[in-house]
């Protein structure tokens, strides 16, 4: 028996996010992100994108496309206690909840839904039900498989709800953009259009043909294409052990970006989110790992082992941007779909090896406004160009 895999995806939701805290702002357009030259859009609310706007844009562009645009600073600590409140109701009917970002979620409801008569239905009072109590809206598209749950979410914005079951794959999914192909980027799109690829349904039936132009550009991740399109791929939900030793996010982007700055805000979120969660359980982590995954499907990932264990929201945040812009210097412009990150070695507060009464308590804080001030030279300029003298020191011994 198939299983039956659902992905929730908050619509527009750090702009509803705002609505709600700001109800005078409702229906007028609205973005997140950061003002001037050097800002960028994160999300946009329905009635911004009417005009144009829309995530990962420079802000000013945003604004030349709308002059009434109301543009208002990310307030990650609000989001994520708005995302908790959400997807805490969601476990009220489904334990088995995989998280996929701060906005976003794969839930399997094979067991409630295997038997219901109108899983449909059910699924349309869920989604009023979470509206009025959270005054968040959802699209949610169920399937077989976590692809096509995604595919099916994405299909119908706001409040949309979609099943695509497998013999409905070529009717639904087919006549589709390749554009619309989540996991296919913004580079290889136009390379497939140029091989007469135009929609999903003539990449299914090029793949189906073992077409040795489509094989070469999609390389390794064509056989994983064939399998999504046939309904085929991935339907297990990974939920959090009792005694991880590690913790991790990742959040494949609506866009690609090129620079540390345009996925600052997807970093943040999940910096904050994980934090939190080990703030709650008391744990503190040692080495941050930071991920990205190119155009291409490659990984490049890098890691660092801060001194003192530590659950600290900032000095996770400082060190995995520091992370994500060597990263990104490595890649030399070129473009990110997923960013990743993970703490891990993983312990108890009570016992860290190193307690902060070996530091002098204002040197520490001195320290951390020290790391705050580099980070907001080093975004500005748009350059990881400065750093502590002592860092230098670091790198030329190799600690780093």
């Amino acid at each position: 028996m198939s299983k039956i895999i659902a992905h929730i995806d908050l619509n527009a939701f750090f702009a509803s996010a705002e609505e709600i805290r700001h109800p005078e702002l409702q229906g007028k357009p609205l973005a997140i992100g950061g003002e001037g030259r050097s800002g960028i859009i994160s999300t946009a609310n329905y009635a911004a994108r009417k005009y144009g706007v829309h995530s990962a844009q420079p802000s000013f562009q945003a604004k030349a496309c709308c002059e009434d645009l109301i543009i208002l600073p990310p307030d990650f600590d609000y989001y994520v206690m708005m995302s908790r409140s959400f997807f805490g109701r969601i476990r009220e009917f489904f334990p088995l909840v995989e998280m996929a970002s701060i906005d976003e979620a794969y839930v399997d409801m094979t067991e409630r839904l295997g038997k219901n008569k109108d899983p449909l239905g059910f699924l349309r009072r869920m989604q009023n039900y979470l509206k009025e109590e959270t005054g968040l809206s959802c699209s949610i598209g169920i399937a077989p498989t976590k692809w096509l749950a995604k595919m099916g979410s994405d299909l119908k914005k706001p409040m949309g709800l979609t099943a695509i079951r497998r013999k409905d794959i070529e009717k639904i999914l087919y006549p589709l953009s390749i554009d619309n192909f989540w996991g296919i980027g913004k580079k290889t799109a136009p390379v497939l259009r140029q091989l007469g690829i135009q929609t999903i349904g003539d990449l299914a039936r090029k793949l189906e043909e073992n077409d040795a132009a489509t094989l070469k550009t999609l390389g390794k991740f064509a056989s994983t294409a064939k399998d999504w399109i046939e309904g085929r791929g991935n339907d297990s939900i990974c939920i959090e052990e009792a005694d991880q030793k590690s913790i991790s996010m990742s959040e494949t982007l609506r866009k690609n970006v090129s620079s540390p700055q345009e996925g600052e805000d997807v970093l943040k979120s999940m910096v904050v989110s994980l934090s939190s969660k080990l703030q709650e359980s008391h744990k503190v982590v040692s080495t941050i790992t930071l991920t990205l995954k190119d155009a291409e499907f490659r990984l490049h990932s890098k890691s660092f082992t801060v001194q003192t264990p530590t659950n600290k929201e900032q000095v996770l945040y400082l060190e995995a941007w520091k992370l994500m812009g060597e990263c990104f210097e490595r890649l030399k412009g070129k473009e990110v779909r997923l960013i990743g990150v993970a703490f891990s070695k993983m312990e108890d507060e009570a016992r860290q090896t190193v307690q902060m009464s070996l530091w002098n308590y204002e040197d520490y804080e001195a320290l951390d406004k020290t790391k705050l001030l580099i980070h907001d030279l080093n975004r500005k300029s748009g350059k990881n160009q400065f750093i502590r003298a002592r860092e230098i020191k670091e790198k030329k011994n190799g600690n780093r």
